[in-house]
């Protein structure tokens, strides 16, 4: 087995609604920062539309060494992680990843608050859904030919979320590492019990 690059570059992308501040978004940078300060870490504030928000990732990551990189995404921004991933060849990490978000996210159409500053107003436009289509159009073209392995790829999904059907999440982390919580929620509010884990997959994992 070809033995995997040290990672020096992560990038994180927060879901729906959310973002930079978000509880694993601040727990994953905090603990990087603290024990591998080396790394270049990247948190964006991504926008509304699908479209510029992968535009933004892809040009930020433009010169990033594509062996060294990992991606690591929550809910919609798990959705966002694996086409990265798929694009770049980089190794991932999906925190119950949105498997269908153009599905989901069509209900959502119309003004939308921020989850982290509700006084912070967007317009979900019905072509994001589009946009989002677009993108699974891709994960689906470039899947096939980058299955995902336990050393590529990594899965948290938890049977207990509200929001996302873990089945279908588990189908879409298919060939990686998963880890299965039997209970949990969309948030991972126990992510204190398995980042250990997610740190130990990105800098050591084999």
């Amino acid at each position: 087995m070809k033995p995997t690059a040290p990672t020096t570059h992560l990038l994180y992308l927060h879901g729906f609604r959310s973002s930079p501040g978000s509880m694993k978004a601040q727990k994953v940078g905090a603990l990087v920062s603290e024990r591998h300060p080396q790394v270049r870490w990247w948190c964006p504030q991504l926008p509304p539309s699908p479209a510029e928000a992968m535009a933004q990732v892809m040009q930020g990551v433009a010169d990033w060494p594509r062996q060294n990189m990992v991606v690591v995404g929550s809910s919609l921004g798990g959705f966002y992680a694996r086409w990265v991933a798929l694009q770049t060849g980089c190794r991932s990490v999906l925190l119950n990843p949105a498997a269908f978000p153009a599905r989901d996210l069509s209900k959502y159409i119309g003004e939308q608050t921020s989850w982290h500053d509700p006084g912070e107003r967007f317009f979900f436009q019905a072509s994001y859904v589009d946009e989002l289509l677009a993108l699974q159009a891709d994960i689906e073209k470039l899947a096939p030919g980058q299955p995902a392995t336990p050393e590529r790829q990594m899965a948290i999904v938890a049977q207990g979320d509200e929001v996302l059907d873990w089945r279908e999440m588990q189908a879409f982390c298919h060939g990686g590492t998963l880890r299965l919580l039997p209970d949990s929620d969309h948030a991972i509010s126990d992510f204190d019990d398995h980042i250990d884990a997610v740190v130990q997959f990105l800098f050591n994992p084999t």
